[in-house]
């Protein structure tokens, strides 16, 4: 089964292409099962995500989707929320009638550290403990309880500034939090198209995965047509090098796992 559970629209608006046109690209690349996994509204960076206006708009018409294409696809509704340690999450998000929630760090303090405006900063910053800043909020979002999935969980690689520490030693401990919340880690494509043209998450990440035992799923992170699917093959062979023969979905924040 071929699953695809990172996915944006319009609504977020730093996306191209309609949400009917995602759909069919899906259908067409042979995705079984497909989810729309919009930035969900809350109040900061309010540019680059859903307005909560238009929450009802977006669930209806995934809903609406899902109803006219299911003898072809399986149609998911999600949202991808943004977990800040200092700014609050809405509840109406949290306890939205979804299939399933990503829990995503795009933020360290207020600094959007994977948006090419602010690559700067990397500049005058010890980038071991940027490193360590991340995962460690990592680890609280999952202690959180909240997510279903964690989003391109090593996310803090995209511009190619490496940790000198060992990067198992920086993760170890939010990828344990991770397995004690029963959360799922998605292997996401975006980072090849990327400056660190690598897989999220990395190798040695993969590894203390499969170690720990911790569900896995697929994603394209697709913000236009044509990167649904992305590399789709690629990145399943490079999981299954790994040990991996199964992959996670959901129903109503029901978690099954499938063969892929």
């Amino acid at each position: 089964m071929r699953i695809d559970l990172h996915n944006h629209t319009t609504l977020c608006n730093h996306a191209t292409g309609t949400m009917e046109e995602y759909v069919k690209k899906a259908i067409e690349v042979g995705i079984d099962e497909f989810g729309f996994s919009e930035h969900a509204p809350m109040d900061f960076d309010k540019k680059y995500r859903l307005d909560i206006s238009q929450k009802d708009y977006y669930e209806n018409e995934v809903k609406r989707l899902k109803e006219e294409y299911k003898n072809q696809i399986k149609i998911l509704l999600a949202y991808e929320v943004d977990f800040m340690q200092d700014v609050k999450m809405l509840d109406v998000i949290l306890n939205a009638k979804v299939d399933y929630l990503i829990g995503s760090v795009h933020f360290l303090d207020g600094w959007g550290f994977d948006n090419p405006e602010f690559i700067g900063k990397y500049e005058n910053r010890d980038i071991d403990k940027i490193w360590q800043d991340y995962f460690d909020t990592v680890q609280v979002m999952a202690k959180s309880k909240h997510f279903d999935i964690v989003g391109h969980i090593d996310l803090i690689k995209i511009f190619k500034f490496l940790p000198q520490k060992d990067i198992k030693l920086i993760a170890q401990d939010a990828l344990k939090e991770i397995k004690k919340s029963d959360m799922v880690i998605e292997i996401n494509a975006a980072g090849l198209r990327k400056p660190i043209n690598e897989v999220y998450p990395s190798k040695d990440i993969l590894e203390l995965i499969a170690e720990l035992d911790i569900p896995i799923t697929l994603s394209s992170d697709a913000h236009s047509v044509e990167q649904i699917g992305f590399k789709y093959d690629e990145v399943a062979n490079y999981v299954k090098s790994f040990g991996f023969t199964k992959v996670a979905t959901f129903d109503n924040r029901n978690r099954k796992l499938v063969n892929f």
